[in-house]
C-alpha cells in the first residue's frame, strides 16, 4: 500500500483536530465525566476508525482494509486489559475525578508520540531483516505464556523508573493546583501530581507497547495502517476508562483471551518468517480474514463467559447473604 506524504499530513491533521473537538468540548470545563456521555464519545471514535476503514478498503482494496479493521480490534482489545492498569495508577496519585480526563488525554497522546517512533523502527526493521519477525513473534509467545501465569498475581502499583527518575529530577507538590503542571511554591518552581501522573500514564502506556507493537505488525506491516490502528485505539480508549470503570474487573477472563490472541500472532509471525525463508508449505498461511475471524470469536467467548461467572457470582453473593 503507497501512501503519499500528503496523505500523512491530512492524516495527522485529522487526528489532531478531533483531539482539539475533544479538548473544546469535554475538557473546556473540568468535571465528572458521566456514564451518558463517555458512551457517546466511544460511539463517536468508533464510527471515526470505522469510517476510515471504511475509506481504506474503497480507495486501497479489500485486503488492505481487513489490516485495519483486524489490527484496530486487536490493539482496542489490548488496550482494554490497560484500563485496569490505569485504574490503579489514577487510585494511587489519588487524582481527583474532574482531571482523570484530562490525565488521560495527555498521558495518552505522550504515548502515541512515544509509540509512533517505534512504529518507525519497527516497519524499518522489518523492511530490512526476515528474522525480525521471529524476534515479534519469540515476544509475543512469551508475553502469551507470562500473561497466564501472573494472573493470579495480585495488581499492585509501582512507579516505574521514567516516574521515579522525573520524582528524583524535580520536587513535587503534596497537592494538586487544579489541573496545572508547574507552580512556583515557596519561591521555588515545582511540579505538581498531575504532570507526575500523567508521566505515569504515559510511560506505562509505552512499555504496553511492547507486545501490542509487535502483534500488529503480525497483521499488518504497513506502517500507516499499523500508525492509524494505534491512534483510533488509543483516542478511544479516554472515554472507554469512564464507560467501563468497574465493570473491567469483571472480565475476569480477558487476560486468557488475550494471551490466546497474542500467541496466535505471535504463531503467524513465526509462520510468514517461515514462508519468507522458504522453510513452510504454502499450505501453511493465516490469511487477515482467518486472523480477524479467530480474534472476534475470541474476544467474544472470553467477553460473554467472563460476564456470566460475574452474574454467577453476584447471585451466590446475594444467596448467601
Amino acid at each position: 500500500m503507497t501512501v503519499p506524504v500528503w496523505l500523512w499530513f491530512a492524516t495527522v491533521g485529522g487526528l489532531l483536530a478531533l483531539i482539539a473537538l475533544d479538548l473544546v468540548i469535554v475538557d473546556r470545563k473540568p468535571h465528572e465525566v458521566t456514564t451518558g456521555e463517555a458512551a457517546r464519545w466511544v460511539v463517536f471514535y468508533i464510527a471515526c476508525a470505522v469510517l476510515f476503514g471504511a475509506g481504506v478498503w474503497f480507495f486501497a482494496g479489500h485486503d488492505p482494509g481487513v489490516e485495519f479493521f483486524t489490527g484496530y480490534i486487536t490493539e482496542y482489545s489490548l488496550s482494554v486489559d490497560n484500563l485496569f492498569i490505569f485504574m490503579i495508577i489514577m487510585a494511587s496519585f489519588k487524582v481527583p475525578v474532574i482531571h482523570q480526563h484530562r490525565v488521560l488525554l495527555v498521558g495518552i497522546l505522550l504515548a502515541l508520540a512515544m509509540r509512533s517512533v517505534f512504529i518507525a523502527v519497527g516497519a524499518a526493521l522489518i523492511n530490512q531483516f526476515v528474522w525480525v519477525f521471529f524476534l515479534f513473534g519469540a515476544v509475543l509467545i512469551w508475553t502469551a505464556i507470562s500473561m497466564v501465569r501472573g494472573k493470579d498475581e495480585g495488581e499492585e502499583y509501582q512507579e516505574n523508573a521514567v516516574t521515579r527518575w522525573v520524582r528524583k529530577l524535580f520536587p513535587v507538590t503534596d497537592d494538586y493546583h487544579g489541573h496545572k503542571y508547574l507552580v512556583r511554591h515557596q519561591g521555588k518552581r515545582m511540579i505538581t501530581p498531575m504532570l507526575l501522573v500523567i508521566v505515569a500514564i504515559g510511560s506505562a502506556d509505552l512499555l504496553f507497547a511492547v507486545d501490542s507493537i509487535p502483534a500488529i505488525f503480525g497483521i499488518t506491516q504497513d506502517a500507516f495502517l499499523v500508525f492509524t490502528a494505534n491512534a483510533f485505539a488509543l483516542m478511544g480508549l479516554r472515554q472507554l476508562y469512564f464507560l467501563l470503570g468497574g465493570l473491567v474487573n469483571k472480565l475476569v477472563y480477558l487476560s486468557y483471551g488475550l494471551a490466546v490472541i497474542l500467541a496466535f500472532i505471535g504463531a503467524k509471525l513465526v509462520l510468514h518468517a517461515l514462508h519468507e525463508y522458504h522453510a513452510a508449505p504454502d499450505w501453511l498461511d493465516i490469511n487477515n480474514w482467518v486472523s480477524l475471524g479467530v480474534i472476534v470469536v475470541v474476544l467474544t467467548v472470553t467477553t460473554v463467559a467472563s460476564l456470566s461467572k460475574a452474574r454467577r457470582d453476584e447471585r451466590a453473593a446475594a444467596e448467601a447473604k
